[in-house]
């Protein structure tokens, strides 16, 4: 990992910032797959319980990919092809994690910037940010997992006009139509992003991950009779948990749990 890309752990959190504020944290072909191996070292870490991602400098999460890769890397179908894949092994990486993440946004997230806060489980934006995925500007598309992550997240009316338009929505339109979860002075956003964090971080992560996992399951299958019999019983399992046990004996006692991710 290079210095583009900044780690601080401290558990159960952990913040990831994008860190090109000059590039307004534009994404390199490299950092593509850089983020998605850090993603998933996070999320083996059972000592982190949540994740924030974040851009540097205030201005930007991510103005989306560099433009500067692109005459080396998607100057034509072939080489477009590996950089669409190291696209989607974040994508990928971020849908299938078991730990939660939170976009913390100010400024610009625009194109894949926009999409890896799509691929986020929630976003928070401060006032005066502004976000969408104008690839009709530069002649290009969005690909099947970009466009399933944004349909699902927005609806097929709302993608159309966020990808028709080309427009970057403020952000309290960006609340409107479900581009984020929620939107705040930006003075306000640290602390209201990090409160959320520790939130979630202090709840069972065996329910968080069943929960994500039940939510793609569904996604999948909307016809719920599809569901294998190991899917049916997934939402049984936690019946089984220590952290279950904790849970139930808590709020009995009256006493904070405990959780532990068994």
């Amino acid at each position: 990992m290079n210095d583009y890309i900044l780690l601080d752990c401290q558990p159960p959190l952990a913040t990831v910032t994008l860190n090109r504020p000059a590039q307004r944290n534009a994404i390199s072909f490299d950092m593509w797959h850089e983020l998605a191996a850090l993603m998933r070292q996070l999320d083996a870490d059972n000592e982190v319980r949540c994740i924030v991602i974040t851009g540097a400098g205030g201005e930007a999460f991510s103005a989306g990919a560099d433009i500067a890769d692109f005459h080396k890397h998607r100057s034509d179908s072939v080489k477009g092809r590996g950089y669409n894949d190291a696209v989607n092994g974040l994508l990928e990486a971020l849908a299938e994690m078991s730990t939660p993440t939170i976009s913390m946004i100010q400024g610009f997230a625009a194109g894949g910037g926009c999409e890896m806060a799509v691929a986020t489980d929630l976003r928070i934006a401060a006032e005066g940010s502004r976000l969408g995925i104008p690839v009709a500007r530069l002649g290009i598309t969005i690909g099947h997992r970009e466009m399933r992550g944004l349909v699902d997240l927005v609806g097929k009316g709302n993608a159309l006009y966020i990808l028709l338009s080309g427009r970057l929505l403020d952000a309290h339109e960006a609340l409107r139509v479900g581009l984020v979860n929620q939107v705040v002075p930006p003075e306000d956003l640290h602390d209201a992003t990090y409160k959320l964090a520790h939130e979630i971080a202090a709840l069972a992560p065996l329910s968080h991950a069943v929960n994500k996992l039940t939510l793609r399951q569904v996604q999948a299958k909307p016809v719920l009779a599809d569901l294998t019999d190991e899917e049916n019983a997934l939402p049984l399992a936690q019946f089984d948990t220590e952290d279950y046990q904790e849970g139930y004996r808590s709020f009995l006692e009256k006493r904070r749990p405990n959780f532990v991710g068994r």
